[in-house]
């Protein structure tokens, strides 16, 4: 509108993640369809107008949300890639995820999961969204193998997708389950991911010489 001022650009990130944050917790808390714009408008405390500005719809708000999730999730695994103990670093990643990360997100993916079957716009959202993690994945494993650090019997494409069979059952149980202890069954989970990749044992002289490093 002409005369108001415009805001500075620092200022409308941090409206604009204030609004997303808002709109999360109304979808885990309520799911998709029993939330409304007038919802999170009042969880964020802000007009329908000025929410507005930033996203048109509930499907533009799953878009920021799965954005942001993207990029978080891309700098943990960038971490991955370059750790001494790739299995350690992994056990660590999944506590993340799977410990740490409130049990009502996890209760919001699976509904927005759900809803992308049914809703064409959702479906494209989330479709990018799991096949930038499984791409991810199998680009990382296909790395350690031709760095000589996992040596799989599966091809790596194969072993992705099975590594995120295995992700996603872990997400469900914590989701549905309230008995359900993801801490007890996390070394066990970690011995099949250890099959499934067949980590490479480093070398004494090697582990000896990082040390000196």
């Amino acid at each position: 509108m002409a005369g108001m001022p415009k805001l500075k650009p620092d200022v409308q990130r941090a409206r604009r993640e204030h609004i997303l944050d808002a709109a999360q917790q109304c979808f885990a808390r309520n799911g998709f369809h029993r939330t409304s714009i007038h919802d999170i408008c009042k969880a964020a405390s802000v007009s329908p107008g000025a929410l507005y500005v930033y996203f048109d719809s509930k499907e533009a708000l799953i878009a920021g949300i799965s954005e942001r999730d993207r990029a978080e999730f891309a700098e943990r695994l960038a971490t991955l890639a370059t750790a001494p103990d790739f299995l350690e670093a992994l056990r660590a990643l999944g506590e993340q995820y799977f410990l740490e990360e409130p049990v009502d997100v996890h209760r919001m993916c699976i509904d927005i999961g759900l809803e992308s079957t049914r809703n064409p716009r959702v479906g494209e959202i989330h479709q990018r969204f799991d096949r930038f993690i499984v791409e991810s994945f199998e680009a990382l494993f296909r790395k350690l193998k031709d760095e000589g650090r996992i040596a799989p019997v599966l091809d790596v494409a194969t072993v992705a997708k099975t590594f995120m069979v295995i992700s996603d059952g872990m997400f469900w149980r914590r989701a549905v389950d309230p008995t359900f202890d993801p801490r007890a069954v996390m070394p066990a989970v970690l011995l099949l991911i250890s099959e499934l990749l067949k980590p490479v044992p480093v070398p004494a002289t090697a582990s000896n010489n990082n040390e000196k490093a």
